[in-house]
């Protein structure tokens, strides 16, 4: 099974943040970055882990984060059928 449905099955959603951030040269204009992964709502650690990322690591500080996040499947939505279609 791929891993990105293995993690829908386990309760994770898609998230979407836009990240608006300054220039490390030009502090006055912000630039935006658009971060996706599958994160789990509503603690959303896998968000919270990029932006400690990039406070520690990146130049550009951070102005704002607004985000969206979608379940795509749950647990009770999937099961597993057995069966054949014969085509021709």
């Amino acid at each position: 099974m791929h891993k990105d449905m293995e993690k829908q099955l386990q309760g994770y959603g898609l998230t979407t943040a836009q990240i608006l951030y300054h220039l490390p040269d030009h502090p006055a204009i912000l630039q935006t970055y658009v971060w996706q992964d599958y994160d789990l709502a509503p603690d959303f650690p896998e968000m919270r882990g990029f932006l400690k990322f990039w406070e520690e690591r990146l130049d550009g500080p951070l102005h704002s984060v607004r985000y969206i996040h979608r379940k795509l499947i749950s647990a009770t939505e999937w099961r597993a059928l057995k069966g054949e279609f014969i085509l021709h």
